[in-house]
């Protein structure tokens, strides 16, 4: 996977001021961790949609769950087919699924989509965590040892 780099398009998907830590966290950020900022990104809209059409207020869940459905999109837009195409095309899948559960949850006012959609963004969101967190360490011992990570065939550009 590609991880998706901050441009004015992702930065421009509110028209709340930019919080100035979160600009410099995700200007600061290593591919991974960015990748990892739209999981956080995607699980906190989606939950706070859930609450919104719980209290029955329909105006906020649309919102929220267009602002998921969106981070959505653009993880699925910086897989990298180049790296690994099968892999690749499997996450795809998985992507392709949960914004379809978005959408469901946002046509139908449907909390159980919106969980479906949850459950898949928090396994994957863990794997993800697993990922960042051996490339580095691989990244530390390089750098101790002064040499190139080895780091696989990951899908990720850095």
């Amino acid at each position: 996977m590609r991880a998706v780099q901050p441009s004015d398009s992702t930065c421009a998907m509110s028209d709340q001021p930019v919080n100035p830590y979160l600009r410099d966290a995700v200007l600061t950020a290593t591919p991974e961790q960015l990748q990892l900022m739209l999981y956080d990104g995607a699980i906190r809209f989606a939950t706070q949609a859930r609450e919104a059409i719980e209290r029955r207020d329909f105006a906020t869940s649309f919102e929220r769950l267009s602002r998921a459905q969106r981070i959505i999109v653009e993880m699925i837009k910086g897989l990298n087919y180049d790296v690994n195409a099968e892999l690749c095309a499997r996450v795809a899948s998985v992507y392709n699924f949960i914004y379809h559960k978005l959408i469901d949850a946002n046509m139908n006012r449907d909390v159980q989509a919106i969980n479906d959609a949850l459950r898949i963004l928090s396994i994957e969101r863990e794997t993800w965590q697993i990922l960042v967190d051996k490339v580095s360490t691989a990244r530390q011992t390089a750098a101790q040892d002064n040499s190139d990570p080895v780091l696989g065939n990951l899908c990720v550009q850095t």
